[in-house]
């Protein structure tokens, strides 16, 4: 199985969708999301050995206005039985007490 490297996310206003059905694909998203701006990339992370959907997922915008407006209008709802969480992504690696990056599982 290959694996594609991630496109290019500098100068996209990424939001981080939690709380997604394992069963919504990239064409959900697209659907709930751009009618609130231009969507730049959609991402669902997936387990690397079952291929299942962790249940989160990023929708990446060209405009921050655009951003911060789907954030506002989709935030606290309901979406196939679940209530998704939206806002603004953060790209920060945890640190340890040490002042040393972290690692998570393998």
């Amino acid at each position: 199985m290959s694996r594609r490297a991630p496109p290019p996310i500098d100068g996209l206003y990424s939001l981080k969708v939690d709380n997604i059905s394992y069963n919504t694909t990239q064409a959900d998203l697209r659907r709930m999301f751009d009618k609130y701006g231009e969507i730049g990339d959609i991402h669902i992370p997936r387990d690397k050995y079952t291929r299942q959907s962790k249940g989160f997922g990023f929708v990446r915008f060209y405009s921050r206005r655009d951003a911060e407006y789907a954030m506002d209008r989709t935030d606290g709802r309901w979406v196939e039985g679940r209530e998704i969480r939206v806002a603004m992504a953060r790209y920060e690696r945890p640190i340890d007490e040490r002042g040393a990056y972290t690692r998570r599982g393998r």
